[in-house]
């Protein structure tokens, strides 16, 4: 469970807005190994797989460091966590291959939505109207996405969609985790975990990458672990309802790096879609920071009682 800090929404909003920036860092830099721009392109699989290796490494380096207890961890539930964080990260590798970087970005923000849905019959959740209103304005903006009036469906939008599947359920896992859990023993079993699954994976469409591709590969791990630190940090620093706003401006950063780096520019179609699903991904955030702020008032009245 994230244990709260002295407040401080300064400190929050930077750490949102840079580990927002290195999300979108890490899903530019496997674009650019998936369309070949460092050497002849890389299978997805093992993009994927280098950014366990390089994020398991970063990881290694911060345990020598801090030394944490890794305390029994629930070796089940880290191990549904990693496959559906593996099937997440390596299908929207493979999304931004064949879509615009801010198209498979927007898209993936069903994650939460995702999750919330599928908290219901796994946690027992229960969800009010607004919750299901901003589900169904989100789900609206990814069908926009989609483009169904084109006759036929990009199969990039389709990986990005099946990614957010893979990343909502992964949410679900996440949260029962971070009830038992200190954040850095999560990391460390999870990206263990997740390294054996991708190198079993990537074993069988491995080929040698060229020192660029090596460079980059190190800077998706390097930069994923960076930005799940930051992430962190700034949830200590502020309430959730309050910082988790400001990462989705990884929106912003992917469309800019999509631009400067393949002159990609999204259409009016993308805009759209981007917009609708942004709308219900915040009217979530915002009925989601209502909930845990009541939440904490009926507590704090149950202890004065």
């Amino acid at each position: 469970m994230f244990t709260p800090g002295t407040p401080d929404p300064l400190r929050a909003i930077a750490a949102m807005l840079a580990a927002a920036a290195l999300i979108a860092g890490t899903t530019i830099l496997a674009k650019a190994i998936g369309q070949g721009v460092f050497g002849p392109a890389l299978h997805p699989l093992q993009v994927s797989q280098g950014r366990f290796a390089f994020a398991v490494l970063g990881l290694a380096a911060a345990a020598a460091v801090l030394r944490p207890r890794i305390a029994r961890p629930a070796l089940a539930l880290h191990a549904a966590r990693s496959v559906c964080g593996w099937a997440g990260v390596s299908l929207m590798f493979t999304a931004v291959v064949y879509i615009p970087l801010s198209d498979a970005t927007a898209i993936s923000f069903l994650n939460p939505v995702i999750g919330m849905i599928l908290a219901i019959p796994l946690l027992g959740e229960r969800v009010g109207p607004i919750r299901w209103s901003a589900a169904a304005i989100a789900f609206a903006g990814a069908v926009i996405l989609l483009r169904p009036g084109g006759g036929v469906i990009q199969p990039g939008a389709l990986f990005a969609l099946a990614a957010a599947l893979a990343l909502g359920l992964e949410a679900v896992f996440i949260k029962r985790l971070t009830g038992r859990e200190a954040p850095l023993q999560i990391l460390i079993v999870n990206n263990a975990i997740g390294l054996a699954i991708s190198t079993v994976a990537a074993l069988f469409v491995w080929a040698a990458p060229t020192p660029a591709q090596w460079a980059a590969l190190a800077g998706i791990g390097i930069a994923m672990v960076a930005a799940q630190a930051l992430f962190i940090q700034a949830m200590r620093a502020a309430d959730a309802s309050f910082a988790l706003p400001f990462f989705y401006t990884v929106l912003i950063f992917a469309t800019l790096y999509d631009a400067a780096w393949f002159g990609t520019l999204p259409d009016a179609v993308s805009v759209a879609g981007a917009v609708v699903i942004l709308a219900g991904a915040l009217l979530l955030a915002w009925r989601e920071g209502r909930l845990t702020r009541a939440g904490r008032i009926t507590t704090s009245a149950g202890s004065r009682s």
